[in-house]
């Protein structure tokens, strides 16, 4: 396999490349930097690379190796979404708001370079993450490889540009409201976000109110689990621990779910919403072939359509913003529309703002009654196909927001609640961009999602198409 195809060819391939001896982890990382000085220029999914130092750590890794070391990540170039603490910068989070280095790497990064992967560089976001897309008046688009005119979704949209277009094997992401999901679902590629606790966010305690998480950014489930198994567990002093896994994550992608019982839900989060025929069609034929695959599959509308659950998520989302904004260390350089949805969240009366950040556990508990009668919950990933760049830029902040929030609408309850939800590939639109669906598990319960996804991806593949224009396009 040649180098080019190899950079296409994710975590499990380029891991037992370096292993074999097929290439260097120096050789592999030095791929990657050619094809972000060639492609990122259109893309521009990084803020930051790492050229010197990736290259330093791939030679560290290939020395490692020489010397008997059996590493899980050997040499295997992964991006970092800029909201994750790197040693000696700045956690930016999308803006120019922040000026003072970290004195030492999050878990996620210490226990990736631990495994011996390559942190190639840190991947753009909107500001705060607070837009499906990731755009920002100083930084410009970030684009979708798929389609230049079109977003890669926020706010992991750098993290999610750069695996799809082949330029890392795999990418760390953030989640508080589908920002893993939504860069997946329209990049083509396979984004789990975890249960609450599975991957410490430290040096945080945790973020947004305990509504975000972080994980893995992939072209297969397989590269998922690969990646998960390294990063996952808690530290001490975090706020949320999850239960452990029944078997490691990988091992999970690896093992027949059996037959499961699998709820489709097509109702929107909220009176409303449309949701596309395109969408619509990806869901049933999701559900037709895992019916084909022996599952138990029927049509179950959750009680999801809960409009006080709906505004509560509103206020302490807006809430989470404004307290985000003014945690910055220079929260004035954040642009006006993020200073808008900031102030909207100030603005909230005292007594709203403790509704909103109030426990949810009778939220919780009404959600998972679902997972009595299923196994997983089939739902869509996102109501229509991906967005144009600059689609709502005439738009107002209100106006905007509520058009994510009907973009987004199947997405955030699981943040709320906790549970793992997968966004997987289901094929395309007619233009040829991608669509997706959403899994949805019992809190804790990530190896059956992984079994599942992984035996749609083996009925139904998508991790060999590549798109055009960007080298070895298929």
């Amino acid at each position: 396999m040649e180098l080019t195809e190899l950079c296409f060819a994710g975590v499990a391939r380029q891991a037992h490349a370096v292993r074999s001896g097929e290439v260097t982890a120096r050789d592999l990382v030095a791929e990657h930097l050619r094809r972000i000085e060639r492609v990122d220029p259109q893309l521009n999914a990084f803020r930051l690379v790492f050229a010197e130092k990736a290259l330093a750590e791939a030679e560290q890794a290939d020395a490692r190796r020489a010397a008997g070391e059996d590493l899980p990540l050997p040499g295997v170039p992964i991006a970092v979404k800029e909201d994750i603490a790197i040693e000696g910068l700045p956690t930016t989070k999308g803006t120019n708001a922040a000026r003072t280095p970290e004195p030492a790497d999050s878990a996620i990064v210490a226990r990736l370079r631990a495994a011996g992967a390559v942190i190639i560089g840190r991947t753009r976001m909107p500001e705060l993450g607070l837009w499906p897309y990731t755009e920002s008046g100083w930084a410009g688009p970030t684009r979708n490889p798929w389609s230049l005119a079109h977003s890669p979704g926020g706010s992991s949209g750098g993290s999610a540009a750069a695996v799809a277009a082949g330029l890392a094997a795999a990418a760390i992401g953030t989640d508080g409201a589908g920002s893993i999901r939504i860069p997946s679902a329209v990049t083509g590629l396979f984004g789990l976000k975890p249960q609450r606790g599975r991957v410490s966010l430290s040096p945080e305690r945790e973020a947004w109110g305990g509504l975000v998480v972080a994980g893995p950014i992939t072209r297969t489930v397989l590269d998922w689990a690969l990646v998960a198994d390294q990063i996952h567990g808690a530290v001490p002093g975090d706020a949320h621990v999850a239960h452990p896994p029944r078997t490691s994550f990988t091992q999970a992608a690896r093992t027949d779910p059996g037959r499961l019982r699998i709820g489709v839900s097509l109702r929107p989060w909220g009176p409303g919403i449309p949701i596309a025929d395109e969408v619509r069609d990806a869901v049933q034929d999701t559900a037709a072939l895992l019916t084909d695959l022996g599952h138990d599959v029927m049509r179950l509308d959750p009680p999801m359509r809960d409009l006080t659950a709906s505004t509560q998520f509103a206020a302490r989302y807006l809430y989470n913003a404004y307290l985000a904004r003014t945690g910055m260390e220079f929260p004035d350089l954040v642009e006006p529309r993020t200073r808008a949805v900031g102030d909207l969240g100030r603005r909230l009366p005292r007594a709203t703002r403790r509704w909103a950040m109030k426990d949810d556990a009778t939220l919780t508990a009404y959600a998972n009654r679902v997972f009595t009668s299923v196994d997983v919950l089939l739902t869509p990933a996102l109501t229509r196909p991906p967005i144009r760049v600059g689609e709502w830029d005439h738009r107002n902040v209100v106006t905007a927001l509520l058009a994510a929030s009907h973009y987004t609408t199947f997405l955030p309850l699981w943040n709320i609640v906790g549970n793992p939800a997968a966004s997987v590939p289901a094929g395309r639109t007619s233009s040829g961009l991608p669509l997706a669906v959403q899994l949805v598990g019992r809190q804790h319960d990530e190896c059956t999602l992984l079994s599942v996804s992984a035996q749609l991806e083996r009925a139904r593949p998508w991790a060999d198409r590549t798109p055009a224009g960007l080298g070895h396009a298929k």
